[in-house]
């Protein structure tokens, strides 16, 4: 493995798995502004301020002071590292010199040499070596004083950087110089385009001897600092699950995902304009600073007070949480800068708020800042930049209504979302009305139902599931068919109260029938025994009568004065006869 010299710019040294080789030389080729000077000398200042590394800045097109006055908006305090670090030569020659007489760089390597030996140099930026080549103009002395150079830095082992241009508006000039690709060890192209009238720097390392690299094109950014190289990080996908829920700040909703979002997931909001994305964000963010949790708001096209006034008309105050600093919102217009450019300020001020959650609204913006490719990148760098520092992430995207059919958003990460929410309207009976639904959440159960989302003055709610005949009804249709079951159920009572009032009379009829029966039973029964109390008082006389006439026949037939005598009258024959 070859020793290699640290840049010390971000995602460079990642790429190129430790830096440039040591000791060794690099040609920095690229386009009229693709940074290949910064690259050159941002290299030679980090390695004077991070390693203690003499360096010599050799300039062939550009004045070196003037080089030194614009990195001063860097912030690098290049006077200061002059005084004890850094030398700057120019090296700049008009065409009448060099065309005076024969010319080569023995002399001014003989000066370098000698100042990097005063100044214990390890390490040399050659800028603008093509200028002087093409003022040679001898493709032979060209390649002579290439291989002088090169021999040069090889002998003395210096790490040494050479930048030339190449681009395809002097692709004659690249194929000229095409030999220099070949002689150094490493080649690094930078690029400068425009995409949809954004300014778009990419970086690529077209060869590196002796070490393995990242051998794709990645975006970069000259931001306040500096380059840096947009990477994904380490090829390896490392990063903590948490199984911990947070409140999506909407009780129902919390219920529709098993207790809400896992802390550190990535959550995507969709859906057409006015379906309420931003509100379910703020919900979710007044819940995670009420928890007294740290957020960042990342705002496109919108501005931080009118986000704070349009929650505040529904019932979500962040005021108090702007106020007491756990909740920052960062308002920027979409196309003040490239996608790139977005995702190095959204990490530093990550880095420099330290939230526990964030929003980013929406994240479709993006696709106006250079074109689909590089908004697709750049939102997938930032999905995995939350991840990576258990950021819980909800991102809003703007679709076309309807357009969840295609299981895709303008940005592709609903592919890597964690949890995808969809809104949509529902137009039905010449009115709109919103809905929701879970199109996909990973590692948790979830509703599968469409929920009709309730936006009132005192926050926001989900209404139950109602369906009809297999459709799911919300607003005035679901109003006019509970108000149709409602009236039915009406009418039911109506028609059974009704039909109790018959039972209950003609249970009183027949009631009142079974009455006159019992009294007439009871009548009948009284006359009965009356009749029965009569006979048997007839009997009871008539029986008496017969005693009473047997008593009277005894006496005609007894003697009465005295007990056993004999009758008067002879025998019973005898008394008939009289």
């Amino acid at each position: 493995m070859i020793d290699k010299a640290p840049t010390g710019i971000p995602g460079f040294d990642e790429i190129s798995r430790g830096g440039l080789p040591s000791g060794r030389v690099t040609l920095v080729v690229g386009g009229p502004g693709s940074g290949k000077t910064l690259f050159a000398l941002e290299t030679l200042v980090n390695g004077a301020r991070l390693r203690q590394e003499a360096g010599v800045f050799v300039a062939f097109e550009e004045n070196s002071r003037q080089i030194v006055a614009n990195a001063a908006t860097f912030g690098w305090d290049l006077p200061a590292l002059e005084r004890e670090r850094l030398f700057f030569l120019d090296a700049r020659l008009s065409p009448a010199t060099i065309h005076g007489g024969e010319f080569d760089l023995g002399a001014l390597l003989a000066a370098l040499g000698a100042k990097c030996d005063e100044l214990g140099a390890k390490r040399i930026v050659f800028d603008g070596l093509d200028v002087l080549l093409t003022l040679l103009d001898d493709p032979a002395a060209e390649r002579r004083e290439v291989y002088r150079l090169h021999e040069w830095l090889r002998e003395r082992e210096i790490t040494g950087i050479m930048t030339a241009k190449s681009g395809d508006a002097d692709r004659w000039l690249a194929e000229r110089y095409a030999f220099m690709q070949f002689m150094v060890d490493c080649v690094v192209a930078l690029q400068h385009r425009l995409s949809e009238r954004v300014s778009i720097r990419t970086l690529r390392i077209l060869k590196y001897r002796g070490s393995g690299f990242a051998e794709n094109e990645f975006p970069i950014v000259i931001s306040d600092s500096g380059i840096e190289v947009s990477s994904f990080g380490s090829p390896m996908l490392q990063y903590p699950a948490s199984s911990e829920r947070v409140s999506t700040g909407i009780a129902r909703l919390d219920a529709m995902l098993a207790g809400g979002y896992y802390r550190g997931s990535s959550t995507l909001i969709s859906g057409a304009p006015g379906t309420a994305k931003s509100t379910l964000a703020g919900a979710f963010v007044a819940a995670a600073c009420e928890r007294g949790e740290r957020a960042l708001w990342l705002s496109f096209d919108e501005s931080a007070a009118q986000i704070a006034r349009n929650l505040r008309s529904v019932g979500i105050d962040l005021a108090p949480h702007l106020a007491s600093g756990r909740l920052v919102v960062h308002s920027v217009r979409t196309e003040s800068r490239g996608a790139e450019e977005h995702l190095v300020d959204l990490r530093r001020r990550t880095e420099g708020h330290a939230p526990s959650v964030m929003v980013i609204d929406p994240i479709s913006a993006l696709a106006k800042t250079g074109g689909n490719v590089a908004a697709v990148h750049a939102s997938l760098r930032m999905l995995d930049h939350a991840r990576t520092r258990g950021i819980t992430l909800i991102c809003t995207s703007l679709v076309a209504d309807g357009e969840t059919d295609s299981e895709l958003t303008a940005t592709q990460i609903s592919t890597i979302a964690d949890t995808w929410i969809h809104l949509a309207y529902l137009v039905k009976g010449g009115e709109r009305n919103r809905t929701l639904t879970i199109v996909k959440s990973r590692g948790t159960r979830h509703s599968n139902q469409v929920r009709e989302l309730l936006i009132a003055d005192d926050g926001v709610s989900l209404a139950d599931v109602y369906t009809a005949g297999g459709e799911v009804l919300v607003g005035t249709a679901r109003w006019e068919r509970e108000a149709e079951l409602r009236e039915a159920e009406r009418r039911r009572r109506v028609e059974s109260e009704r039909r109790h009032r018959e039972l209950e009379l003609v249970e009183a009829e027949v009631s009142a029938r079974i009455s006159a029966l019992q009294r007439e039973l009871e009548t009948r029964r009284a006359e009965l025994e009356s009749a029965e109390s009569e006979e048997a008082g007839r009997r009871d006389r008539m029986e008496s009568k017969l005693g009473e006439l047997r008593r009277r026949r005894f006496d005609d037939e007894f003697d009465a004065g005295g007990d056993g005598a004999a009758p008067r009258g002879g025998s019973r024959g005898a008394t008939s006869e009289r």
